[in-house]
């Protein structure tokens, strides 16, 4: 892997740079060719850093930000009131080439904005789409857009497909990867007239269209890529985090219930160790947001250390195999065959 810079809003998300300084040190420890700038309040940083032994260095840079944008402040606070917030300068060095990914636990809403108004879109792009990936019987399953769009036009979804499809080659190393239509019935009739608009545009767009999809077609990983718009994205999304919270509540309650139960437990440790980690929401949490110029990685407020850990391996990724270049490059070639209106 060439050598990556990744620019981490220190103050975003609930915990602040108690769990981002955390996980930017891990990856620095476990990845020789990742290097990192930790973007916020310079004196807690510094504070965060000495806590833990550590210091800024060739590969380890402090930029100080002098403005936080908080969970709750409006979209307009963050983009006119706050330029030189953690969130802001983060997305700054990611336009101007000097960091190759950026990674938030911010304001999810104020991210988007802030890094659509910095960065633009790609050309054809109209919206960018958070993607992120869900388990299935096959390894995984993308899905966007997961929220960031609540109102979509065919042409977008047919965007969100093209993106999808670009994301999934360069991550699995697929060059046509299988794209599904979320809807309520597999047959060309169903859903309303944007769901029908959006498969016919898919279906001639030369994407490797299979067609309509169904909720249990995520999980079954029938397709590779799962479009919808960020309404229905997002409810799906939460609702798989809460069922694997329950999951992993009612077998810890069952399991202690009984004292066989308890010794039949601990027969299955380590499968159920597998299972835990399987499905465990933070394993997926870093999202990256499609469309935009570089790499964008959007994570919880609520985000552990295990979450942003893995929310920075994402980024790495994403920039590793220049994500929007590859975005960029299938949106150029179906231009010709008119596919985007």
């Amino acid at each position: 892997m060439r050598e990556i810079t990744i620019a981490i809003d220190a103050m975003g998300g609930d915990h602040g740079p108690h769990v981002t300084v955390k996980a930017a040190l891990s990856v620095l420890q476990r990845e020789e060719d990742v290097n990192f700038v930790l973007v916020g309040l310079e004196d807690i940083i510094n504070a965060e850093l000495k806590l833990r032994r550590a210091q800024a260095s060739t590969r380890l840079r402090v930029r100080h930000a002098s403005e936080v944008v908080k969970m709750d402040d409006p979209l307009s606070v963050a983009l006119r009131s706050k330029k030189d917030s953690s969130m802001r300068v983060t997305a700054d060095l990611v336009k101007r080439g000097e960091a190759d990914a950026g990674v938030s636990a911010g304001n999810t809403g104020a991210l988007m904005a802030v890094s659509r108004f910095v960065l633009k879109t790609l050309p054809g792009i109209d919206r960018p789409a958070i993607a992120s990936t869900l388990p299935s019987y096959t390894g995984c399953t993308y899905m966007l857009d997961l929220g960031a769009n609540v109102d979509c036009t065919a042409e977008h979804l047919l965007q969100f497909g093209i993106m999808g499809s670009a994301l999934c080659a360069a991550i699995e190393h697929k060059e046509r990867p299988s794209i599904g239509l979320l809807n309520i019935g597999e047959e060309d009739i169903k859903g309303n007239e944007v769901a029908k608009r959006a498969g016919e545009m898919l279906k001639s767009s030369g994407l490797n269209f299979y067609g309509n999809v169904e909720g249990n077609d995520i999980y079954k990983g029938t397709v590779d890529v799962v479009v919808c718009d960020g309404f229905v994205g997002n409810v799906v999304l939460k609702t798989t985090e809460s069922v694997a919270h329950a999951v992993g509540y009612w077998m810890k309650k069952e399991f202690f219930r009984h004292p066989v139960r308890m010794f039949g437990a601990l027969l299955l440790k380590g499968a159920l160790q597998t299972l835990k980690h399987r499905m465990d929401p933070e394993i997926y949490g870093g999202a990256p947001l499609l469309g935009v110029p570089g790499a964008v990685i959007i994570t919880h407020g609520s985000s552990t250390y295990r979450a942003i850990f893995h929310a920075i391996i994402a980024g790495a990724a994403a920039a590793s195999c220049n994500l929007s270049d590859e975005i960029a490059r299938r949106i150029a070639a179906m231009e010709p065959t008119g596919g985007a209106e």
